[in-house]
Formats: structure tokens, C-alpha cells, sequence
């Protein structure tokens, strides 16, 4: 998941922006000065709004969606209603992903796993609801490196005083410009001083629908809704 050396959020502020006259509850907005590139990425022109009553500006979508999703423990404590939220943010603000967000170096970094739309999705089943049972997550890091490795950390407290990590390391391949597949590693688990590998390799497909230098969506292969929040 490497820091970005500008800020996203100020480029969009700067922009001049013309606001048409809505027609059947659909507002367009188009902002002339987008259509450049940041960091290497070239950043959408135009984006159509459905539902005038959501926030619009990419730094605002960006604020709304974490704001929804930060303490949430990825994702568990929201109700069905909270998940609709999000995913409604979340396809607002993927209208003003860069063009072809794989190639984008705002990929690169550490990344804290903030929301899953499917929870025990991501920890596997040390967070499923047996899981949590014994096992707390104090915390989900996803790393991408340059070029093409993906480490995945899952933090753990063992019945409230054991701390455990449960590791992978993956190697990252490009599918298209928006699609990418990460083969894994056997997971490693650490306990202390004891460790051990277990398990075998899997394979997940991510399709990347918005980065800048703040957060980073998902989206999986069976319909997952992913958060990152750089570190």
C-alpha cells in the first residue's frame, strides 16, 4: 500500500468549478483545472452526482466515508443501514479516481485496513464471530512496496492478554488498469517468541476504484468494499 509528497485535498480546493442547473435530481460538475496530473496520476475532469443531497467535493467524500468507517472494527460494529452509507460515498467519490489507478504511485505505502463491507472478510477466521470470541483485533496493516510486493499484518489480542500477528507476504500482478491479483504466501502466526507457518498459498483479486494521498478503495472480486487509510 509510498507516502505522497502533495496534497490532493488543496489541488481540488484551487480548482475552478462550473455548477449546471440540475435536471431530474442529476447535478454535473466539472472542473476545468482537473484535468492534469498529480503525482503522476491524471485525476477526472467531470463527475456526475446523483443524489445532489451527498457532499461533492472529493476532499468532503473523502472526510464523509472516513468518518463512517474509523472505529468501526473494519466494519463490524456498523448496521445494515451505516453499510449502505458507505457504499454510497464510495461510489460517488470513485467517479474522481485517477485514469488507470494501477499504475498510480499513490498506491504505494502503509495502510491501515479501516472497512470491509463483509467484515470477517479480511483476518479470516480470527474475525469471525467464533473469533471474536478469542481473538481482538487491535489492528489491520496492508504494505504495498515497489515494485510488486503486498505484505498483510493482522494484530491480535489472544483472550485479552496474549498478543499474537498473523502475517502474508504476496506478490502484486497488474490484470488491466483498475484490476490486480495478489498470490499469498502460506500465513505466518506469531505468538510471542513462537512461530509457524500454516496453511497454503491464495490468490485475491482487488479492483482499485479511488487513491490519493489519503485513502484507497476496493473493491474485491465477490463484491467486498475495502477502506484503506494511509498511515
Amino acid at each position: 500500500m509510498a507516502a505522497a509528497s502533495a496534497s490532493a485535498t488543496s489541488l481540488f480546493l484551487s480548482s475552478s468549478f462550473k455548477l449546471n442547473a440540475p435536471t431530474n435530481n442529476s447535478v454535473t460538475l466539472r472542473f476545468p483545472l482537473l484535468n492534469r496530473r498529480f503525482n503522476g496520476c491524471r485525476i477526472a475532469a467531470s463527475v456526475s452526482v446523483s443524489n445532489p443531497n451527498l457532499r461533492t467535493g472529493p476532499g468532503d467524500l473523502v472526510a464523509s466515508i472516513l468518518s463512517k468507517v474509523v472505529q468501526t472494527d473494519g466494519g463490524v460494529l456498523l448496521k445494515n443501514e451505516e453499510h449502505k452509507e458507505v457504499a454510497e460515498v464510495a461510489q460517488e467519490l470513485q467517479k474522481y479516481c485517477v485514469s488507470e489507478p494501477v499504475k498510480c504511485p499513490l498506491i504505494f505505502g502503509d495502510w491501515d485496513v479501516v472497512y470491509c463491507s463483509r467484515p470477517t472478510s479480511p483476518g479470516g477466521g480470527y474475525r469471525s464471530a467464533i473469533g471474536r470470541l478469542f481473538f481482538n483485533t487491535k489492528q489491520m496493516v496492508q504494505v504495498v512496496e515497489a515494485p510488486d510486493i503486498v505484505r498483510n499484518k493482522v494484530t491480535l489480542s489472544v483472550l485479552g492478554f496474549l498478543d499474537a500477528e498473523v502475517s502474508l507476504k504476496g506478490k502484486l500482478t497488474a490484470l488491466d488498469s483498475e484490476w490486480i491479483k495478489v498470490i499469498f504466501e502460506a500465513p505466518e502466526i506469531k505468538v510471542g517468541s513462537w512461530k509457524v507457518q500454516y496453511g497454503g498459498q491464495s490468490e485475491v483479486k482487488l479492483k482499485i476504484t479511488y487513491v490519493d494521498d489519503k485513502i484507497r478503495l476496493g473493491l474485491g472480486s465477490r463484491g467486498s468494499l475495502f477502506v484503506f487509510q494511509r498511515i
